[in-house]
Formats: C-alpha cells, sequence, structure tokens
C-alpha cells in the first residue's frame, strides 16, 4: 500500500506533464504556409543540393519565404517547375536541363596499372594509396563512389571507367561531389562536345600511361572556328560559353579523345 500512492502521484503528474505539452505545443505554435507543404511535396526529394540549398525543404521554405526561383530544381525539370509556379501562382520559368560526364577515357587496356588493388571498394579509399592503382593518377578509379551518390541509377563502371546514362541522368551533381579526382562536370544538355580525359601530364607522360589521354597538340585549338578551344596545362579545355557543337575539334584529335556526348 505504501508504494501505490507514489505510483499514483508519478503517473499523474506524467500526465499533467503530458496535457500541458500538448497545449503549450499549439498554442506556442509556428504556423507554416501551406504552400512549402505542397511545394516539398511536388519535389523530387533527392535533397541533392542542386538548387543551391541545402535540401528540398530548404528550397521550398526558400521560394514561399524568400522569393527564390520556381526553376531551380534540375532533377525536377520542367515539370516540377510548373508545378511550383502553380502553387506560388507565378508564370512559368523554363529549367536548364544538364548532364553530367565523366571526363575519362582510360578504360582497361588503355591505362597502365602501378599495383594491383585489394583495398576497400571504394575510390577515396583507393586514391589514398598512391592516388589509387592506375598510372594516370587523375584518371577514373572505377571503384563506383559516383554510382552509389547517384539517386537516379544513371551511372554504371563499363570496362573499368564511370560511364554516364545520360537518359537518366537528371545534372543534380551528386556523382560530381562524390568523385575525389574531380572528373565529372555537369553542363548544359545542349552542350554535346567534351574533352573525355582529365590528364594535365605533358606528352611524353601521357604516351606512356594512357592510349587515349590528351596530349596537348593543339589541333583542336587550330581547327575551333569559334575560339571556344585552348591548351592549357598540357590539356584542351572546351568554353561551353563559345562551343556551338560542331564537332570540328572531334574530327582533329588523333588520340580521340574528344567525344560527342
Amino acid at each position: 500500500m505504501e508504494y501505490i500512492l507514489p505510483i499514483l502521484l508519478f503517473v499523474a503528474l506524467g500526465l499533467i506533464a503530458g496535457i500541458l505539452l500538448s497545449i503549450f505545443s499549439k498554442v506556442f505554435a509556428v504556423k507554416q504556409d501551406q504552400r512549402v507543404y505542397d511545394i516539398k511535396d511536388s519535389l523530387p526529394n533527392a535533397n541533392c543540393g542542386a538548387c543551391g540549398y541545402s535540401g528540398c525543404e530548404a528550397y521550398a521554405n526558400a521560394i514561399v519565404k524568400d522569393g527564390a526561383k520556381t526553376n531551380l530544381c534540375i532533377p525536377g525539370g520542367d515539370k516540377v517547375s510548373r508545378k511550383i509556379s502553380e502553387i506560388m501562382g507565378t508564370s512559368f520559368e523554363d529549367v536548364a536541363e544538364r548532364k553530367a560526364t565523366v571526363r575519362c577515357n582510360g578504360k582497361c587496356g588503355a591505362v597502365k596499372d602501378k599495383y594491383i588493388y585489394t583495398g576497400a571498394m571504394s575510390c577515396a579509399a583507393s586514391n589514398m594509396l598512391y592516388n589509387g592503382k592506375k598510372e594516370c593518377t587523375a584518371g577514373c578509379l572505377g571503384l563506383g563512389d559516383c554510382i552509389k551518390a547517384c539517386k537516379f541509377e544513371a551511372i554504371d563502371i563499363i570496362d573499368g571507367v564511370a560511364v554516364i546514362n545520360r537518359e537518366k541522368c537528371t545534372g543534380c551533381g551528386m556523382c560530381k561531389e562524390a568523385c575525389p579526382n574531380d572528373l565529372i562536370g555537369v553542363f548544359d544538355d545542349d552542350k554535346t562536345v567534351e574533352v573525355i580525359c582529365s590528364s594535365h601530364f605533358n606528352a611524353k607522360e601521357t604516351i606512356r600511361i594512357c592510349e587515349n589521354g590528351c596530349i596537348g597538340c593543339r589541333k583542336c585549338e587550330k581547327v575551333c572556328p569559334h575560339d571556344a578551344v585552348h591548351v592549357v596545362n598540357n590539356h584542351a579545355i572546351i568554353d561551353h560559353d563559345k562551343c556551338t557543337s560542331c564537332g570540328d575539334c572531334v574530327e582533329v584529335c588523333p588520340r580521340k579523345c574528344i567525344h560527342r556526348l
């Protein structure tokens, strides 16, 4: 009997505390604009950060509270932008679709190996051991960190190198963030010519370690009618603001490292 009263008192206090918390939560609750919920539900909820915000909820809040643009969700594309515009009662703004590209063509047999790697199946881990097993330390490590980062199943390892499926790619850029060698570029969808190599070794060294690497011969630079290609640090770089995807550089590249995507 002596234990019943304390137990009942403890239960009563718990009930009172629960009731008070429930009342306070309703009285002091910060009312959320319903449009935030509607916009968040319209977004892909990949939380990729391509919009420039930390996640889909943060972007939804920014649209409603800060007047952020309604066309920043690249993975959602025009469909999502149109839906958000309807919710906000604003005019539709087109989304600039983007695609990722892996700038490496160091496939199996094209690039030499320094050693046999038997560690964790991670590019980041492999890169910590003498910059990976390949002689070209600027190339794709082929262990799939980008695949793990991609939420749209748009990447495969083919012949030892990561390859983007452009039909599935949303241009979110999460694969770019995951690549320890910064090999992945994200460009506007209409930019369809790129140098598929990231090596900055001189010509002699590039020829030694990779059959498909850029040797900085400047043939692409000389033939480009729009001054969109320049060799910088032994490596051809395309200025996508100037490039018209004419393909002249693709045709003259002796190493076939400039591709139409």
